[in-house]
């Protein structure tokens, strides 16, 4: 009896293939519907930690979920049902070769790049005299390449995909638009709850009929970064670290203990008591992020659970 999803092994009808990513399963329905299972696994640093944490997977693709229907009004996005608290059916599109990364903030890569002494970013000037989490004049968009197996992404201008051909210039205008859409509709709903939409990634596809859509999260603490408001000034005054909401401190606890991911280190262990801490915390970020009590799912046995709602659904 699993009481996390870390697996799955379903076999629906008409499913054609399954895509393993790191912490979401694929199925391929008959090349025209996807069902994607956000399960319990936990990655950082680029690799998959040994052990899932509880309603995780619920966690980000109900996030994911409520955000889709809060922006659907600004940007189509490929969702088409939830049969399931962890699972997401979507119309089968064709993945941009980019993720649309947007900063409204010098955090994070862009602050370590900037420690450095780079004053651009994918080909993108940034001002002088920032420091560390101040807010840019308006926000930037600097994608990355979108690796296959397992690769880091990459940073990339606007000029090298437009002339490398990964997206025409017809179709980069609207994934520009759009994103700058969604980032400004996530910092004003970010803002009725008290928090600072940082800097987020979008990931857009294409329909068979050729419309371009939102896939993929979004505004997930996995895909994004948060700060609280409540602060925010002092804090950046007095040179102190902002108070974040994101998975950020799942990586300070692998740094503390000795891993970044590079060879040789060991990932450190994983109490039960800390699994049910990480828990905790996403619970946390689920009910600040959308401004609601988190509603746990039966988890008596999750796997039986997601096969029989997806059947269902699929009959239906």
């Amino acid at each position: 009896m699993s009481t996390t999803i870390t697996t799955t092994n379903f076999n629906f009808p008409n499913q054609k293939s399954v895509y393993r990513g790191k912490v979401r399963e694929v199925y391929n329905i008959n090349d025209d519907l996807l069902v994607m299972v956000a399960t319990d696994r936990l990655s950082a640093f680029d690799v998959v930690l040994p052990k899932g944490i509880p309603y995780k997977g619920q966690i980000l693709n109900q996030i994911a979920t409520k955000f889709m229907e809060l922006t659907k009004d600004i940007v189509p996005n490929w969702l088409v049902a939830t049969p399931d608290p962890s699972v997401a059916v979507g119309h089968l599109c064709t993945p941009f070769k980019v993720e649309m990364v947007i900063r409204g903030y010098l955090s994070g890569h862009a602050a370590r790049e900037y420690a450095l002494g780079k004053r651009t970013l994918c080909g993108v000037a940034m001002p002088e005299g920032l420091k560390e989490n101040d807010k840019f004049p308006e926000p930037i968009i600097t994608p990355t390449t979108k690796a296959d197996n397992g690769e880091h992404d990459a940073d990339i201008s606007r000029e090298a995909i437009l002339s490398n051909g990964i997206v025409t210039e017809e179709d980069y205008v609207v994934l520009e638009k759009y994103t700058r859409a969604l980032f400004q509709r996530g910092t004003e709903i970010a803002a009725s709850r008290g928090l600072i939409l940082v800097d987020t990634k979008y990931e857009f596809g294409k329909t068979k009929e050729g419309q371009i859509v939102l896939i993929d999260e979004i505004h997930t603490p996995d895909s994004s970064r948060y700060f609280y408001a409540e602060g925010y000034q002092e804090r950046q005054e007095k040179g102190e670290e902002q108070k974040q909401l994101s998975k950020e401190f799942v990586r300070r606890w692998l740094i503390e203990n000795g891993f970044q991911g590079k060879e040789g280190q060991q990932i450190p262990e994983m109490t039960e008591e800390y699994i049910e801490s990480v828990s905790d915390r996403y619970i946390e970020l689920y009910e600040n992020i959308i401004g609601e009590k988190f509603v746990k799912a039966d988890i008596t046995n999750i796997n039986e659970r997601i096969e029989n709602n997806v059947l269902e659904y699929l009959k239906g």
